[in-house]
């Protein structure tokens, strides 16, 4: 029988936290997850998705997993945590088969907790189902609803309820839909119930024998596909392909689901496309060295920082990035004003690497902890300090001040994108609109509250064009408010809002589990 395994999240210290912020409390705008898949017999399927969530990490700090099946069942190892503190080679070991899909986490949907942490492993009928997501879907009380009318389990399959192991995210509801099919085949059932979700997905599943992937018909978050010698990869980005060795073979296509098996790669179009892609993986998502649409991201974002140079030109003696963010845009800035490029700030390469939470007299340092000023390149020089976004202000605010006290006689902040004064329902955990300071300032006032002599943001014709994306083929909910895909009423959206209202027993159904030392 397949069963589910996890790692145990007690041997966990502190709170389980794992921030890379420069402040905590003022978080920049978080990826929801990275997916990747693989169906390569002959291959260490395991170990390809391990280095392919490594290099999928910025997508998702909170927790990692990945599931394997050797075609008689699927074993599921997750845990909090980043790629690295997940895995071992003992445990990579273990895990044997000719498919497999992994995820790294970021909370979106549901609380960063074990029990969110994925694939989602669900058993069947006629075998089990896991599944990884990336996005975040706008209509999880009406797929909740679905999923309290589905009928209750096989006797024969003796599952019982475990409610400390309850998933309330939406990737866990999806799952119970796709498991639900004992008149027809897993990939006809996906047929049925893609259409009927609403909002952002990048979704990777497998049965025991085969790899499935799916992307929403605005294709909201980026997915690709790749080729190995002896198999097939998707993945979010193109560098987790390039990472293993894979060849890039296209992006899948929005409203696309893909179907991989010992017969081949099938394509099915279960919707009409709609392309809105995410403007905000080119700003700051993204690795620099993905491609999405065709788009080098890291062109796009020198672009972006050559644009800001035409719109918001300064004297002064040095361009800085804030790292590692605010590099290939402080770049361009350099490139197009003539004002010399160099490194102000030094980040501690370990942020994000520990559960240690600081002491009251450390935490005191504020952003000291990750980022110092280097006081020989500032000292007596005009500053330009280039950043992707602002949300809060705590974070600009500090690092102007440190700026001071190493001397600088100005600093004029640059901002790649334009103002965020939405919040994101597909994917991007940014803070609730009133937190938003773009949305009771002007740039000016911003200024102020952050001790900037001046501050600029990049137009958003600017933003769009440096991407070379049609305009209307982008996602800018963010910056204008005009959401693609049409939002329900506000009382049913939420991070928690599964917490609140899911009361069905069929999202606590487990088989049981083996917990690892």
């Amino acid at each position: 029988m397949p069963y589910l395994s996890n790692s145990g999240s007690s041997r966990r210290g502190g709170d389980g936290r794992l921030t890379a912020a420069l402040d905590p409390q003022d978080q920049g705008p978080q990826d929801a997850c990275g997916v990747f898949g693989v169906w390569a017999p002959g291959e260490d399927v395991a170990k390809l998705t391990y280095f392919g969530l490594y290099a999928l990490q910025h997508r998702g700090q909170e927790s990692a997993g990945i599931a394997v099946s050797n075609g008689r069942q699927i074993l599921v190892y997750k845990d909090m945590g980043l790629v690295s503190q997940v895995f071992d080679e003992t445990t990579l070991a273990s895990l044997k088969g000719h498919l497999a899909i992994g995820h790294s986490r970021y909370s979106t949907t549901g609380a960063s907790t074990w029990q969110n942490a994925q694939p989602t492993f669900q058993p069947t009928a006629d075998g089990s189902i896991a599944l990884g997501h990336n996005g975040n879907l706008i209509n999880t009380h009406e797929l909740s609803q679905m999923v309290e009318d589905l009928p209750g389990p096989e006797d024969e399959l003796e599952l019982h309820t475990r409610p400390q192991e309850t998933s309330t995210n939406d990737t866990g509801l999806v799952t119970a839909l796709l498991a639900h099919h004992p008149d027809t085949s897993l990939e006809q059932r996906a047929l049925e119930v893609l259409p009927l979700l609403r909002g952002a997905f990048c979704f990777v599943w497998m049965n025991e024998n085969t790899l499935y992937a799916a992307r929403d018909p605005q294709g909201i978050r980026p997915l690709v596909l790749g080729r190995l010698d002896r198999g097939w990869v998707v993945a979010s980005e193109d560098a987790a392909l390039a990472t293993i060795g894979a060849s890039v073979v296209r992006e899948v296509e929005p409203g696309e689901m893909l179907v991989i098996d010992e017969n081949g790669l099938r394509s099915h179009k279960f919707a009409e496309p709609d392309r809105k892609g995410c403007v905000f993986e080119y700003v700051y998502l993204a690795r620099p060295d993905a491609t999405i649409s065709g788009r080098s991201v890291h062109e796009s974002r020198v672009e972006m920082g050559r644009q800001l140079a035409r719109e918001f030109p300064v004297e002064a003696d040095l361009v800085i990035p804030v790292p590692e963010s605010g590099t290939p845009a402080a770049a361009g800035y350099a490139e197009e004003s003539g004002i010399p490029f160099g490194q102000g700030f030094v980040k501690n390469a370990y942020v994000g690497r520990t559960f240690i939470q600081p002491s009251q007299t450390l935490r005191q340092l504020g952003i000291r902890l990750k980022l110092n000023a280097l006081e020989h390149m500032i000292r007596g020089k005009r500053i330009v300090v280039v950043d992707d976004s602002i949300v809060r202000g705590n974070t600009q605010r500090a690092q102007v001040r440190m700026l001071r006290e190493a001397g600088a006689r100005e600093v004029h902040v640059r901002i790649s994108s334009p103002p965020v004064k939405w919040p994101c329902f597909y994917g991007i955990d940014f803070a609730t609109r009133a937190e938003l300071i773009a949305n009771g300032l002007t740039p000016e006032e911003i200024a102020a509250s952050v001790g900037a002599d001046t501050l600029g943001y990049i137009s958003l014709d600017g933003m769009i064009e440096a991407t070379r994306q049609p305009k209307e083929s982008l996602c800018r909910a963010c910056f204008t408010g005009e959401y693609p895909v049409p939002l329900p009423d506000e009382s049913l959206l939420g991070k928690h809002l599964l917490e609140a209202t899911l009361k069905s027993p069929t999202m606590g159904r487990a088989l049981p589990v083996l917990n690892n030392p």
